[in-house]
């Protein structure tokens, strides 16, 4: 599933690299904690992946 805007992929690429221990899951808020702890790394490399052009920068609940 790819992102629907530029902060939710944001988010779920700072989860992603928690995940893969390269950086401290301390470091990580909001969105980014939440997705850690929910969503497996392939869920995140989903996410991660999603090309921003064409994003938005929000989407409302997002």
């Amino acid at each position: 599933m790819p992102a629907k805007s530029k902060a939710q992929q944001k988010a779920a690429g700072a989860a992603l690299s928690a995940k893969r221990g390269e950086t401290k899951v301390s470091d990580l808020q909001g969105a980014s904690k939440q997705m850690y702890d929910s969503m497996s790394e392939s869920e995140l490399e989903d996410y991660a992946s999603t090309d921003r052009d064409g994003l938005p920068d929000h989407v409302e609940g997002d």
